[in-house]
């Protein structure tokens, strides 16, 4: 008696790589992917990088000065700790170096696919998969990663006269080493945390410093210092003592959580703080005034620097209280009217966040793109998945930013979501997971609540976190704990299983 016919998934198109995983980026994000794929079992993915090199945002800011703001032995994975960090807040140098040798010590080589940006992903429902249409080819995959980071794109403004101007203009995350600043008349447009780190390494070279400043930030003291030769030898040799430093500065923000969060009227102490180190780096009570903040400290990001303020006293310095509006030449015309003559301007300005240029390439079910379904503002479920575009995962997806740490521990914890996503589907035999509209819904509800009384609502700012309707799109409004815990596991009745629409072919068997 012949066996009943058995039914097959349709096989790849011909010719067209297939993975079981695409990750998209090679940053913090997109390394850690891999290898936690790669202890899961999952050895069946690429990477998709669009530079030539690994290390995401610590590739591409390369400007003089960059430098991390949270401690080294923080700001590294958990299953990579690293005993030779040379500072306490380490530098680009070092940060680029630590994920170079994170790919090496964990075979990921093999998976990277560089000069490899891509242009689309395209659900394929009666296939069940993603298309991914890249610079260096198309791959299918069962599930994407998008771990591109919200970092990545720089944004400048448009300014009228922008395209005529004669002299030099590069974003900060897009430094030119080959031009010289030395003796240059310089204009440093915004005063967020890269400019912070810029403006005291150009200062002494340059011959005049326009500094740009629509809003001032508030500035704590950086406890930097070099990391001595014992203290790496006694983490290399008992490795306890790192995790131990590492538990320790780990508590340290977790304490700080609830002044962010629920009590922002505590801050008023390290106000108090960055109002003493504004007073012990500036001397001239007019140019104090224009580098206060009008706003409660944390509503807008902290930056943390011992030579911000010297830097703008300098006398080669000029601070204007207002931002750039036009370009008449090589005249740049600001808010206030004044005119101010320079040779070469570096922007600032930081990047699109809550608009993040890779929606536009994503088409989910129905050809629906994430741009539209995110029209209203990003949203996603555990900040990891949204509802239409199944089997795709984010790695510092919406509301996943912190304000006080590091972004390393939300970044385990949603590979931790990740990896038991597509565990449950294995054990689900297939198909596709997406969040149901309720269980997205109901998240994202309770999520505003919780933003509605944190610093970033009821601080008195408006900053890069919010999106064009004052939402904030960008932090999470609880511990890294918290998240680690709705993470821990996906929660099969938050999804709901999409299977395969097309025909599939028989074969009989005898």
């Amino acid at each position: 008696m012949a066996a009943s016919p058995k039914r097959t998934k349709q096989r790849p198109t011909e010719g067209t790589p297939h993975v079981r995983v695409a990750v998209v980026g090679s940053g913090f994000g997109g390394i850690g992917a891999g290898v936690r794929l790669r202890r899961a079992g999952i050895t069946d993915f690429v990477i998709l990088e669009r530079a030539d090199a690994v290390g995401g945002t610590w590739r591409d800011n390369s400007y003089p000065g960059c430098a991390c703001d949270v401690p080294s032995h923080l700001y590294s994975f958990s299953f990579a700790p690293n005993p030779d960090w040379p500072r306490s807040f380490s530098g680009q140098p070092d940060i680029r170096a630590y994920l170079e040798r994170v790919t090496d010590t964990f075979g990921l080589r093999p998976h990277l696919r560089f000069n490899a940006e891509v242009t689309e992903l395209r659900w394929e429902q009666e296939h069940t998969r993603w298309r991914i249409t890249t610079a260096a080819g198309v791959w299918t995959a069962d599930a994407v990663v998008s771990a591109s980071g919200p970092l990545a794109d720089p944004q400048i403004p448009e300014l009228p006269g922008l395209a005529e101007f004669p002299g030099k203009v590069f974003h900060s995350s897009r430094w030119d080493h080959d031009y010289d600043l030395t003796g240059k008349r310089v204009a440093m447009v915004g005063t967020g945390a890269s400019a912070a780190q810029i403006i005291p390494q150009i200062q002494p070279k340059v011959g005049r410093l326009t500094v740009f400043q629509r809003t001032p930030a508030w500035v704590l003291p950086r406890r930097d210092r070099e990391i001595s030769a014992a203290e790496k030898w006694l983490h290399a040799k008992l490795p306890p003592t790192g995790t131990l430093r590492r538990a320790a500065l780990f508590a340290l923000r977790e304490l700080q959580v609830d002044a962010f969060v629920r009590r922002p009227g505590t801050l008023r102490l390290v106000e108090q703080l960055a109002v003493h180190n504004l007073h012990k780096g500036v001397a001239d009570p007019e140019l104090r005034a224009r580098l206060t903040p009008d706003y409660r400290i944390g509503c807008k990001r902290i930056l943390l620097s011992n030579t911000y303020y010297p830097a703008l006293a300098a006398a080669n310095t000029e601070v204007v209280s207002a931002g750039l509006t036009e370009l008449r030449g090589s005249t740049l015309v600001a808010a206030d009217g004044s005119e101010h003559e320079v040779d070469a301007i570096v922007f600032g300005t930081g990047f699109h966040v809550t608009d993040m240029p890779i929606a536009h390439r994503v088409f989910g079910i129905d050809g629906v793109s994430l741009a539209t379904e995110w029209k209203d503002g990003l949203e996603a479920l555990r900040g990891s998945t949204v509802r239409g575009f199944p089997n795709l995962f984010f790695v510092i997806g919406p509301n996943t930013g912190l304000g006080n740490s590091s972004m390393i521990l939300m970044i385990e914890s949603q590979l931790n979501y990740l990896v038991d996503a597509l565990t449950t589907l294995a054990a689900l035999g297939g198909g596709a997971l997406q969040p149901t509209a309720r269980a997205q819904r109901q998240w994202n509800l309770e999520l505003q609540h919780r933003m509605s009384r944190t610093v970033w609502s009821t601080g008195g700012c408006r900053s890069w976190y919010q999106d064009e309707g004052g939402k904030n799109t960008v932090l999470w409004p609880a511990s890294t704990s918290s998240f680690r815990r709705a993470t821990r596991r996906l929660d099969l009745a938050e999804y709901e299983v999409v299977r395969q629409t097309a025909p599939v072919a028989e074969e009989a068997l005898a």
